[in-house]
């Protein structure tokens, strides 16, 4: 098992606090529930990353409590977050927001 470094793109930092200010005002605690429960998935890319399949380029994992998707590409030992988004969203918009994001 190879140990990788995570970083987060900006983008996806946005996408992070966003679902986390959504969850906040849906009751007291959960915003913060929510950022914990992500960043212990994130966390797992340390080890897992690579292992997910690829959609729209990318690979993505899934979160293991919220409904959402973490976008990632692999460069040699680096996994490099590029979204974290709602998967109740239309997937046409979710594409569209992936490509604009490719690098």
């Amino acid at each position: 098992m190879k140990l990788r470094d995570v970083f987060l793109l900006k983008e996806a930092t946005v996408d992070l606090e966003e679902g986390r200010l959504f969850y906040d005002l849906q009751g007291k605690g959960v915003g913060g529930y929510f950022f914990d429960c992500l960043m212990s998935d994130l966390e797992c890319l340390k080890f897992y990353g690579g292992i997910h399949r690829k959609k729209f380029g990318f690979y993505r994992m899934l979160s293991k409590r919220f409904p959402f998707a973490i976008y990632y590409e692999i460069d040699k030992d680096i996994v490099e977050v590029v979204a974290i988004l709602d998967m109740r969203r239309n997937p046409s918009l979710i594409r569209n927001n992936l490509e604009r994001r490719k690098n």
